[in-house]
Parts: structure tokens; C-alpha cells; sequence
């Protein structure tokens, strides 16, 4: 059987890649690349993708991804860990893991520059 590499991957956008950086890096991502315009951070098996974008406005942006992971409590909790407020206003925030109404626990993180990401717990 052929184990497929391929993958997708979430290109976010920041306004400051240096304050983009310290904020996930406090729940454990890493860099794994960067330049003047992008950077490449990793956690394990997860990589986000960022890209330079200083007049974005974090109240209406739109950018949304979903980080599927096996423990999404730990993941959760590394950024409650780092400071991240549990909150339904603002950003950053956090929104609690429970069991969504489409079937699976998940929460949410909203970034400092307005990105949901989801954070859903696989199933294998």
C-alpha cells in the first residue's frame, strides 16, 4: 500500500511576523523558515503558513482554518497555558472544547489578527 504525503496547508495571514511568531511559539510552535514575507511554523505534525499582511483589519477578517489533532485537550490547554483568555470578544481568545453539533469536540482559537482556527479532535 502507497502512504500518500500529500497535504495542504494553511496560509495565514500577519500583521507583524515577529509578534505572530512569539504568540504561537508560546504554546509550542516553531520556526521552521522565514524571510521578509513568510514563515513556516511547526508544532509535531502541524505547519501553519503566514504571510506578511500589515493593513489587515483583525475585526473583519475572514481567514479560518482547522488544525485536526489526536489530543485537542492538550493542545487547548498549551494555549490557556501560554495566557490565551477563554473570551467571546476580542482577540486573542479562546472558545471551550466541547461537543459541536456536527459530531465531533472541538474548539476555537482566535489569533491576534483575527484567524479562527479550529481546533477538532481526529478520530481515527
Amino acid at each position: 500500500m502507497h502512504i500518500s504525503r500529500d497535504r495542504a496547508v494553511p496560509n495565514l495571514p500577519s500583521r507583524d511576523l515577529d509578534a505572530t511568531e512569539a504568540f504561537y511559539g508560546a504554546f509550542g510552535f516553531v520556526r521552521e523558515f522565514r524571510d521578509q514575507g513568510w514563515m513556516i511554523l511547526t508544532r509535531g505534525d502541524l505547519q501553519l503558513e503566514f504571510f506578511s499582511f500589515p493593513q489587515l483589519d483583525p475585526p473583519s477578517s475572514s481567514f479560518m482554518c482547522c488544525l485536526r489533532v489526536q489530543d485537542v485537550d492538550e493542545l487547548y490547554g498549551a494555549a490557556r497555558r501560554a495566557g490565551v483568555q477563554e473570551a467571546t470578544v476580542g482577540m486573542p481568545r479562546l472558545h471551550p472544547v466541547r461537543m459541536q453539533e456536527w459530531g465531533l469536540r472541538a474548539g476555537f482559537l482566535i489569533d491576534p489578527d483575527g484567524t479562527q482556527l479550529t481546533l477538532i479532535e481526529q478520530r481515527d
